[in-house]
C-alpha cells in the first residue's frame, strides 16, 4: 500500500514516451545531417590538434647575457647553476635542471644557450577562457556595486538622485554594448591616459604605488571591464528597483511604526527579502555577462572570443576551433547555471 504512490510517480503517459523518442530521432538526424555535411565539403579535418591550445610543453631556453667563459657549474637536486666570468664580470645563471649545453671552461657569447629545459603551460584557449571568467567576474561585482545604489537612487524622493538614475539607466540601456565599449576605450581611455601622461604629480603617485620608473598608462582591459560594469549596473538597477517595489508597503509601515528609520528598515527589512527575488533574474545577467565579454576582443582583450580568433588566423582550423569555443562557452555557462541555482534554493529554503 505504501509503494503505490512511489508506482504512481514512476508512470509516465504513453504520449510522454512518444516525446522522448521524437526527441531522439530529431537529435540523431541533426547530428547525421551535420556528419553528412562534413563528408561533401573540401576540408581536412585535423582534431588532434586541438589539444596543444589548452595544454602544451614548452621549451624555454637560457641564454647567456656576456661574453666570457663557463667559470662553474654545479646542480642541487632539480636546480642547475651556470656561473659565467667575462671582462664585464660575472653573471650567474639559474634554471631547472634540463639538458645543459655547455661545460666548463668553455668560451660563450652573447645569446648562446647555456640550457633548455621544458615545461608544461596553459595554451591560449586556456588562458582566453581565465581571461573572460576574470573579465565577467570583476565586472559584476562591480555592476552589481553600481546596481545597488542606482535601484535605490532611483526610488530616491530626492530629485538629482533619481533624475541622475533615471538618465544613467536609459542612457546605458538605449545604446549597444559594442558601441559603449569604443566610448570607454577610445574616448575615456585617451582623455584618461593623456591625463595621467601628462600630470607629473599623478605619475610620481602611480610609479611609486607599482614601483616602476616607466610612463604608467591605464591598460585596456579595465577600460573593457568598466564598460561591461556599467552595462551590467543598469540593469542591475531595475532589477533592485523592481525587487523592492515587490515587497509590500505594509511592512515599510511596520518597521517605521517600531521606531525605525528609513534606512534601518531598507536595511533590515526590505532589501534581505527584495534580494531573494532578484537572484534568480541576477544570474540570468551573470550569464549573459560571459558571453558579452566576447566584444571585448575589438580593444585588444585577449579573451577566449579573441584567442580562438587569433588561433584560426594562423592554424586555418576554423571548424574545429569554433566548435571548440562554441563548447568552451556552454561549459561556462551551464557551470555557472547549474551553481546559480544550487544558491537559489539554498537561500529561498533559509
Amino acid at each position: 500500500m505504501g509503494s503505490f504512490p512511489v508506482a504512481r510517480r514512476i508512470r509516465r503517459p504513453r504520449s510522454y514516451y512518444i516525446g522522448v523518442g521524437i526527441f531522439f530521432l530529431m537529435l540523431a538526424g541533426l547530428i547525421g545531417f551535420i556528419y553528412y555535411s562534413t563528408l561533401k565539403i573540401d576540408y581536412v579535418w585535423r582534431w588532434y590538434r586541438i589539444p596543444q591550445y589548452f595544454l602544451y610543453h614548452d621549451t624555454i631556453e637560457s641564454r647567456a647575457e656576456i661574453n666570457g667563459i663557463v667559470d662553474r657549474i654545479s646542480q642541487e637536486g632539480e636546480t642547475v647553476t651556470i656561473v659565467v666570468s667575462g671582462n664585464d664580470g660575472t653573471e650567474s645563471y639559474t634554471s631547472p635542471a634540463g639538458d645543459i649545453r655547455v661545460s666548463e671552461g668553455d668560451i660563450i657569447y652573447s645569446g648562446d644557450v647555456l640550457t633548455v629545459h621544458r615545461k608544461w603551460k596553459a595554451g591560449i584557449l586556456v588562458q582566453g577562457m581565465a581571461m573572460t571568467l576574470k573579465v565577467s567576474v570583476i565586472a559584476i561585482i562591480f555592476g552589481i556595486l553600481i546596481g545597488l545604489f542606482t535601484g535605490l537612487a532611483r526610488l530616491s524622493d530626492n530629485p538629482a538622485l533619481k533624475w541622475s538614475a533615471v538618465t544613467y539607466i536609459e542612457l546605458i540601456r538605449g545604446s549597444p554594448l559594442l558601441v559603449q565599449i569604443f566610448i570607454w576605450y577610445f574616448a575615456f581611455g585617451t582623455l584618461m591616459n593623456t591625463l595621467i601622461a601628462k600630470s607629473d604629480g599623478l605619475q610620481s603617485l602611480l610609479r611609486g604605488v607599482l614601483g616602476t620608473q616607466q610612463i604608467v598608462q591605464v591598460p585596456p582591459l579595465w577600460f573593457g571591464v568598466a564598460a561591461l560594469a556599467f552595462f551590467t549596473g543598469a540593469y542591475v538597477a531595475e532589477m533592485v528597483r523592481a525587487g523592492i517595489q515587490s515587497i509590500h508597503r505594509g511592512q515599510t509601515e511596520a518597521a517605521r511604526s517600531l521606531g525605525m528609520t528609513y534606512s534601518q528598515c531598507m536595511v533590515h527589512v526590505i532589501l534581505p527579502q527584495a534580494l531573494r527575488r532578484v537572484i534568480p533574474p541576477l544570474a540570468g545577467q551573470f550569464i549573459s555577462l560571459i558571453k558579452d565579454s566576447s566584444l571585448l576582443g575589438i580593444i585588444a582583450i585577449r579573451e577566449l572570443t579573441k584567442a580562438t580568433r587569433e588561433v584560426v588566423t594562423t592554424s586555418f582550423q576554423p571548424f574545429e576551433l569554433w566548435t571548440i569555443c562554441a563548447l568552451l562557452y556552454l561549459f561556462l555557462t551551464f557551470t555557472l547555471s547549474m551553481a546559480l541555482q544550487y544558491v537559489e534554493r539554498r537561500t529561498i529554503a533559509s
